[in-house]
């Protein structure tokens, strides 16, 4: 017997899943549904989209732009940390659950609710990206997952449900591909996608320009930062949001962006996932750029490894846990003097880094160049070499009178 639910807030896209809660909740809870829509982005009619949630049986629409929240307090952290999933999947989806789940509980709050539900499926990420953002920040609420409860078991059967309910979808038995989208990125899985031999289709694309529809000349692009912080595109001054915006359009008219892998999930299945990440790419690159000429060695190697901590924690859903707080603190100290501009050279779907500047460059031309110097005594190096090697040597000499 389910527990009595009043009020339920629900994360609502519009999407097949969402779309179909709606009257599932209603049906079997018996229950207010309140349908909350986050703007981080996506391309989409949102009046359109606040239609179909009241005509699917909800009883309250909140649509709530949250894009600016979303670019500087979830994205750029994450560009700065160097996070990167598996070494290429820039997680737009990962960073994105935490905030909307956010935003659903801000609204449950107002509107009194017991109880927030999610559309993600029992065998993905999402579900626990949600969930546990629910748990660190209002663990009281009752949680409904409807795909861990109904007796739908595909995206076919929720099709079905859905011409049963007379509500309208986008997706059809030939192309059930279930998509997000956001300012930051667009990933598709399903139907062929869902066998690793098959080439993604050329038609699912809709931020990036295929390679071979790309300009025959290369462009230029130049990205200053400010303390590790895009603030400026081409020498012109812009928020962190316009200059995503203005990226998105650039990298998608050359092609850049484009990620095809098959990554692990948290719960242990392998998936097959293409993403497409125009701008944020161009970001990642110009971001990862500045930090060789402005972080030491030793920080930027250590960086490395916080990058991939960073990675797991965001793709788990872990962003308001005590460990990925002290990580980020940790990558602002490292972003003091990620103070620069960067130029990036773009090409049928490549991106070739063409020069880096910075008020704060540890990188000295008299220290570094081939050509005659006198900052640099290269005799030092002999005695270095001989303290630095003098384990090999005293290893090498235990090895010839080890007993055979």
């Amino acid at each position: 017997m389910k527990k009595k639910v009043k009020k339920v807030v629900l994360a609502y896209s519009g999407g097949l899943d969402t779309s179909i809660i709606v009257p599932w909740l209603k049906e079997n809870y018996k229950c207010a549904v309140v349908a909350c829509v986050v703007d981080i982005g996506q391309v989409c009619d949102f009046d359109a989209i606040k239609k179909k949630a009241i005509k699917s049986g909800a009883d309250k629409v909140y649509v709530i732009d949250r894009k600016k929240e979303f670019v500087e307090d979830y994205i750029i952290p994450m560009i700065k940390s160097g996070a990167i999933y598996e070494g290429k999947y820039l997680m737009g989806t990962s960073i994105a659950r935490p905030l909307i789940a956010k935003t659903q509980i801000e609204i449950a709050k107002k509107e009194k609710a017991d109880a927030v539900a999610h559309g993600a499926t029992g065998k993905g990420n999402d579900q626990v990206r949600f969930e546990l953002t629910y748990k660190a920040l209002a663990p009281e609420l009752k949680i409904i997952a409807p795909w861990r409860e109904w007796d739908i078991r595909s995206r076919t059967q929720a099709m079905e449900y859905a011409a049963k309910h007379n509500i309208p979808i986008t997706a059809t038995k030939k192309k059930p591909y279930s998509e997000d989208d956001n300012i930051f990125h667009i990933s598709h899985e399903g139907g062929i996608l869902e066998d690793p031999e098959n080439e993604p289709p050329e038609y699912i694309r809709s931020k990036i320009k295929p390679v071979e529809k790309t300009p025959n000349k290369p462009q230029y692009v130049s990205v200053g930062f400010v303390r590790g912080i895009p603030v400026s595109l081409n020498k012109e001054k812009m928020s962190p949001l316009h200059i995503l915006e203005k990226l998105n359009k650039i990298g998608s008219l050359h092609g850049i962006g484009f990620v095809d892998m098959v990554e692990n999930r948290l719960v242990g299945i392998k998936s097959r996932g293409v993403y497409e990440t125009p701008g944020g790419t161009l970001l990642y690159i110009a971001h990862r750029e500045l930090e060789e000429i402005t972080l030491d060695r030793e920080t930027m190697h250590f960086k490395f490894i916080i990058a991939n901590k960073m990675a797991e924690l965001i793709y788990y859903g872990m962003w308001f846990s005590p460990l990925r707080e002290a990580l980020s603190a940790f990558v602002e100290k490292t972003q003091e003097n990620v103070t620069g501009e960067v130029k990036l050279k773009l090409f049928k779907g490549n991106v070739f880094p063409a020069s880096k500047t910075s008020p704060n460059s540890l990188y000295q031309l008299s220290y570094a160049t081939f050509e005659e110097e006198e900052v640099y005594s290269q005799k030092d190096a002999e005695g270095f070499i001989n303290l630095y090697g003098l384990q090999l040597k005293i290893l090498n000499q235990i090895n010839k009178k080890k007993v055979r």
